[in-house]
């Protein structure tokens, strides 16, 4: 059920989606509404810490109602959160939280910015937010943000007044806001950025307040409202056919990883901002009440404003190219202009107005949707005017060529012209990764040293064209990425960026390995060709106290795209160790050691990912009883194939494969994590899995949210959720019961398991229960009371049932030893004679 919804919703966006990977095609009315926005000199800037944090409603309000151009600062790009619809985490996730954010601007008509904040998980109060970001840069990079995007008003999501109450990336994101704002004037505030940028002054600085920060609507309604600006953000748009709130619902469903997806809202809705710091607004309904945000706030922009706002007020929905000379006479006027900002900003507005009356479709789409530096590739130009204004190619230059080439070509009205360029890709030409995870960062910061592209949402294209043309006898430059346009019999055409790869990439087939013994294992690596005609060796760099057979292997791959999997030995020490896989690839005295990551999902465009082929080996000191195991999935998490890197045989069980028959032949049942979140039919299978424990089973559930959980009764015993956590993965654990047997059989468990835990302890604790559970450990973050509801178990029966909030989903994939442990007597309590009596039944 759950996959049918994620299906269908997926289906309700398709058109939207492929749209925005198409070339855009703007009809009569979004060039209208183009131009409206083009008269608009103003611009709004929205802060908060994460991607699904933004108030689409009033960006979309300030976008398309009020016209500004309106961003989102987000601080982080979402790394820490959990991941609805596949398997990617961490800095992976975080590229899909990118995207999805980048599809919902497409939606509400916003930008998007960044900082270079890693999200490192929650936290309690801005105080360890900045102890683990580094708050210098963080702020430096809110300034750069500010500088780079000129706000007339700031827009904070959060509260800076109210540390300690929520997330502390929330409050901290309002600090650094309200900070930034006094410093971003200040030409000895990171001077090293007024090499590319201005200092720059907001004139106002405003909280998105609402009825929840007061506590109820009714307390809401008598306060007093007159240092707010209030705005009805309901507003229909008959151009658009849907209201404000619609277009907002839309853009928040992009979020989908994140499980956003949610029916649109119609009708009136207020909405709120706060007045903090600057110049208050004279007008309460006007967040720009004395600014000028028409053309002329800049000098020489009245004759541009003279001519556009005409066009704005004669538009010609039947023939848009009808305006071409007065928009060609107000490029010209505005490339004239010495406000560099407002110029750089308006000319690309412009262009795609003039493109789109033109109708002018301009496309270069490689052979191929990958190639490697020095490759030829094959380009293949699309020109086409589709209006009967006059337009010739004069010129077209590629990005990575030194000379342009000369068409002088008449573009006629709706007459296709066509034609192909060979080139080859400089040795040096960048391969196509996120920028902000080419370097190695730390668990705050992500690492990025050229001033350029911090904050921007993703990596320049390597590989463009600028089209050289004239129109009206009037010289214009319009640059177009290069892309790779294919189809598929049943999609239709399909569009993905154009990529450059490595001419080698290599992987290995897990990401950890846990050796539960000295036994060897045979590790498969992967070599992937970008090129043809690849030759070389591979290696494995691993730790001294670890062998691995064969030391060197030749490769050999024809073709592009081609694999070759190769199989090494790696054989454990004696005793418990730790270390790093590590394949190294020489070709053509290269070495390649990166992973090629492909992430591809519908609603985004296909994303490349370079990271290094890390991979991390475990000999573990770890005993283990039963065998097999029934996995019931939740939100996503590599859980089952961690139990079978320990020997465990884990079977993963659909809810509708939940019978007592079914169930009879496990040793234990794990529940995934949220699972009772998500997962509808769950409601009504608990007394099948209850009375599995009661025969002799294990059933251990992984942390819900306390929030929308769909069971009413998540154990056979009350036990009450709650959203309690511990977020400091060092916090001190003490043990409760140290004689109770799930810590000490098979292994022993002591405070030690938990050393080298990472992100978290663990999440929504259950704050109360009865009297049948047992909690076994306690721990707390800084300052707090002790919570001991991580780790409860209950006798049911003959079996036990195991409730933890523990993040295991998070320290198995990092290969964190006790962790392991732990889940094994989880998995093993009550089975100390299990496998002799297999033996006795064998």
């Amino acid at each position: 059920m759950q996959r049918f919804k994620l299906a269908t919703l997926l289906a309700l966006f398709s058109i939207l989606i492929s749209y925005s990977q198409q070339p855009q095609k703007p009809n009569a009315t979004e060039i209208y509404e183009a131009v409206q926005k083009l008269n608009v000199l103003g611009s709004v800037l929205y802060v908060a810490a994460h991607p699904d944090d933004e108030n689409t409603r009033l960006i979309s309000y300030m976008s398309n109602h009020v016209k500004a151009r309106t961003a989102y600062l987000s601080i982080t790009r979402g790394d820490g959160g959990q991941n609805l619809i596949g398997p990617e985490i961490r800095a992976l996730l975080g590229v899909i939280r990118t995207q999805e954010l980048l599809a919902a601007r497409r939606v509400d008509g916003g930008e998007q910015r960044f900082t270079r904040a890693n999200d490192f998980g929650y936290s309690k109060h801005p105080d360890e937010t900045f102890a683990i970001w580094d708050k210098e840069k963080v702020l430096g990079d809110v300034i750069w943000a500010i500088r780079q995007f000129k706000p007339d008003v700031i827009i904070n999501r959060f509260d800076h007044r109210t540390p300690g109450t929520t997330h502390g990336h929330h409050t901290g994101s309002a600090m650094l806001s309200m900070e930034a704002f006094d410093l971003v004037n200040d030409k000895n505030s990171y001077p090293n950025q007024l090499e590319y940028v201005d200092t720059w002054q907001p004139k106002r600085l405003f909280y998105n307040t609402s009825w929840w920060r007061y506590g109820s609507q009714e307390n809401f309604d008598k306060i007093d409202k007159s240092n707010m600006l209030g705005f009805d953000v309901g507003v229909y748009y008959p151009l658009k056919g849907m209201s404000n709130n619609e277009i907002a619902s839309l853009a928040s469903s992009q979020h989908l990883c994140q499980g956003f997806g949610r029916l649109s809202t119609r009708g009136s809705q207020e909405e709120y901002i706060e007045f903090l710091k600057g110049e208050s607004p004279e007008n309460k309904d006007d967040v720009f009440s004395g600014i000028d945000i028409s053309w002329n706030r800049i000098k020489g922009g009245k004759a541009i404003g003279d001519i556009l706002y005409k066009v704005e007020q004669n538009f010609n929905f039947r023939n848009p190219s009808a305006h071409l000379n007065d928009l060609m006479k107000a490029y010209a006027l505005l490339q004239n202009i010495e406000d560099k900002h407002w110029r750089t900003i308006k000319t690309k507005e412009l262009q795609n107005i003039i493109k789109a009356c033109l109708g002018l479709y301009l496309e270069v789409s490689a052979n191929t949707p990958t190639t490697s530096a020095g490759s030829d590739i094959t380009l293949n130009f699309e020109t086409l005017n589709r209006s009967n204004t006059s337009v010739n190619l004069v010129s077209y230059k590629v990005s990575s060529e030194n000379n342009s080439v000369e068409k002088n070509q008449v573009l006629v009205s709706n007459k296709k012209e066509t034609f192909k360029q060979d080139i080859t890709l400089p040795k040096n030409i960048k391969t196509t990764t996120p920028y902000w995870l080419e370097e190695k960062g730390s668990l705050g910061m992500y690492k990025v040293d050229d001033q350029t592209l911090i904050g921007n949402p993703e990596t320049p294209r390597e590989l463009s064209v600028d089209f050289n043309l004239s129109i009206n006898n009037r010289p214009i430059t319009i640059t177009k990425n290069v892309v790779y346009r294919y189809s598929k019999p049943d999609k239709g055409e399909l569009y993905r960026p154009f990529e450059i790869i490595p001419e080698v990439s290599v992987s290995i087939s897990d990401k950890v390995f846990i050796f539960e013994n000295d036994k060897q294992k045979d590790i498969e690596v992967t070599v992937k060709a970008g090129r043809d005609n690849i030759e070389g060796a591979i290696s494995l760099e691993h730790p001294k106290d670890w062998n691995v057979y064969p030391a060197q292997q030749k490769i050999t791959l024809a073709n592009k795209g081609e694999t070759q999997t190769l199989v090494f030995t790696v054989i454990p020490p004696k005793f418990q160790s730790e270390g790093t896989l590590v394949p190294k690839v020489s070709v053509n005295g290269n070495t390649y050691s990166k992973e090629l990551i492909e992430i591809d999902y519908s609603h985004i465009p296909f994303q490349t990912v370079l990271l290094p082929s890390e991979n991390k080996i475990v000999r573990l000191d770890i005993q283990k009883r039963g065998e097999n195991i029934g996995y019931i999935e939740g939100a996503g998490d590599v859980v089952p194939e961690s139990l079978q890197q320990i020997g465990y045989n884990v079977i993963k069980v659909k809810p509708e494969d939940i019978t007592a028959e079914n169930l009879a032949r496990f040793d234990a049942v794990v529940v995934g994590i949220r699972a009772y979140n998500i997962v509808d039919e769950l409601k009504f299978k608990q007394d099948i899995l209850f009375d599995f424990v009661e025969k002799g089973g294990n059933m251990i559930v992984q942390y819900n949210t306390s929030r929308g959980v769909k069971v009413d009764n998540i154990a056979p015993y009350p036990l009450n959720l709650s959203r309690d956590r511990v977020t400091d993965e060092y916090a001190d654990v003490r043990i409760l019961n140290p004689e109770h047997e799930l810590l000490n059989f098979p292994n022993k468990i002591t405070s030690k398991d938990f050393d080298g835990w990472t992100q978290e302890r663990g999440l929504y604790f259950p704050n109360e229960w009865s009297k049948e559970f047992t909690p076994l450990i306690s721990m707390n973050d800084k300052g707090e009371s002790p919570k001991e509801g991580s780790l409860l178990v209950a006798k049911h029966g003959k079996g036990h049932y195991i409730y933890t909030g523990l993040s295991f989903f998070r320290e198995f994939p990092a290969g964190v030893s006790g962790a392991y442990r732990l889940f094994s007597n989880m998995l093993s309590i009550g089975k100390e004679n299990i496998n002799l009596k297999k033996k006795l039944t064998d």
